[in-house]
């Protein structure tokens, strides 16, 4: 198939388009420079909000994926996530309703638009979208905004779309750090407080293998949520066990974690500096994520692998990518990272 898609030099984008290469796709990219394009492909150079450079990718092509994102908790941002998430997908999909045969469309959308709860449950599909909850984040919200905006534009507009929902995505070769941040900060040792919710993440390279099942399967005009769930205090524990770094020891009532956030920010606003955790980054770390992933089980064949394998291949991609010469502590986790034998899970074909 000629397969169009956007975010291609992303986290995400990296895995899955050479495994639509290797699949035998013709594969098109929409973006703004050649950068890291060893796999046989065509470029389109612009950006989503190049209205001819869409229209010229889009020209021809039998499926989009649509992965161009940004991920941000900063209020400031918020403008910015709307135009990319929602205006610039609009237009996109306008493009798309031009074309005489409607390319089959893949969209990229976030387990935040479902699973997310103050309390500890367990977030399936059939959820109706958590506004009063992810109101004040404006990642979530531009989210679901454009997941909204896609699902009823493409209905009307008789594009066949399906909705991948992926959890926070982790594993190895995420350059620009735009989903394994947590896991940084966490080496850096600078989540002070331990987290009182619970989190779901996926590993890139196992959601990349969903995405590119997505081109013949999925449920049309469906979400489909990605990931395993994890406790924070388990992860992190996790973390500890792998790196030799230790876990956030001080436990307070959410309240008084975000409370904290708040005052550490603006203590560092009036030095003139950035805190080392966002307030509102402290804050979601304090809801529950958790979801059930039964359905891209059964439409797409998703298989989780060993959650401890996805943590510590996300612990040594950062570490090499670390600058020279390491910190004594950063040494020090390189040395101690260690993965327990264990056999690989079984996939399924």
């Amino acid at each position: 198939m000629k397969v169009l898609v956007t975010g291609g030099t992303g986290f995400l984008g990296s895995h899955l388009v050479p495994k639509l290469v290797g699949a035998g796709h013709s594969v098109r990219l929409l973006a703004r420079s050649k950068r890291h394009l060893a796999e046989p492909l065509e470029l389109i150079e612009g950006d989503l909000r190049d209205r001819e450079a869409v229209r010229r990718a889009v020209a021809g092509v039998e499926a989009v994926y649509h992965l161009a994102g940004r991920v941000s908790f900063r209020a400031e941002d918020a403008r910015q996530l709307y135009e990319l998430h929602v205006d610039c997908t609009r237009e996109l999909l306008a493009e798309l309703a031009r074309l005489k045969t409607r390319p089959r469309l893949i969209l990229a959308s976030t387990s935040g638009t479902i699973a997310v709860s103050r309390e500890e449950r367990i977030g399936t599909e059939a959820d109706d979208y958590p506004l009063t909850v992810v109101g004040r984040w404006p990642y979530y919200l531009s989210k679901i905004y454009q997941e909204k905006l896609s699902l009823e534009l493409c209905r009307r507009e008789e594009i066949p779309l399906v909705v991948l929902n992926p959890s926070l995505l982790l594993g190895p070769g995420d350059e620009r750090l735009s989903s394994t941040w947590t896991v940084l900060k966490f080496l850096n040792r600078e989540i002070p407080a331990m987290p009182r919710g619970g989190l779901a993440f996926v590993d890139v390279r196992d959601a990349a293998e969903a995405f590119l099942r997505a081109l013949t399967k999925g449920e049309l005009y469906g979400r489909h949520l990605l990931g395993v769930n994890m406790p924070m205090e388990e992860f992190f524990s996790r973390l500890e066990r792998l790196t030799g770094v230790p876990a956030p020891r001080l436990k307070l009532p959410s309240a008084m974690n975000v409370l904290g956030a708040r005052l550490l920010d603006r203590v560092a606003r009036a030095r003139g500096s950035e805190a080392k955790l966002d307030p509102m980054e402290v804050e979601v770390g304090e809801h529950f994520f958790y979801l059930d992933a039964s359905k891209a089980a059964g439409e797409l064949g998703f298989a989780a692998r060993d959650p401890h394998q996805t943590l510590f291949d996300t612990v040594q991609y950062l570490l090499s990518q670390m600058p020279n010469p390491l910190s004594r502590e950063r040494e020090k986790a390189r040395v101690r990272v260690s993965l327990p034998p264990r056999p690989p899970p079984p996939r399924s074909s």
